[in-house]
């Protein structure tokens, strides 16, 4: 992991309570690359993150809100949580896309 990587989660730790989850915001080009890490290689449906949520664990949880657009014919756009978590050293893997029912 590259310093400014480091320095970068380090600002995020500090401006997140240890264990306790942030607010939903804006994305920030941290959250993108580790969304785009993360998603790297996922085929079927475009995920389109929208805000994220952080928590602080060893190394960070992401909660991103996200629209879902699957590649079938006539299929619909729905809401989800992509799940991400981002080891303090190593690639972003998802852990869990759960649909969001309105």
């Amino acid at each position: 992991m590259k310093k400014e990587e480091v320095m970068t989660r380090e600002r995020e730790a500090k401006r997140t309570m240890s264990g306790g989850w942030s607010p939903f915001e804006a994305l920030n080009a941290e959250d993108r690359k580790v969304f785009r890490e993360a998603m790297e290689g996922h085929v079927g449906v475009t995920y389109t993150p929208e805000k994220v949520s952080r928590q602080v664990v060893n190394g960070m949880n992401y909660r991103f809100s996200c629209q879902a657009n699957p590649a079938t014919l006539g299929g619909h756009e729905y809401p989800v949580i992509v799940k991400i978590h981002a080891p303090v050293n190593g690639r972003p893997r998802i852990e869990e896309i759960e649909r969001v029912v309105r």
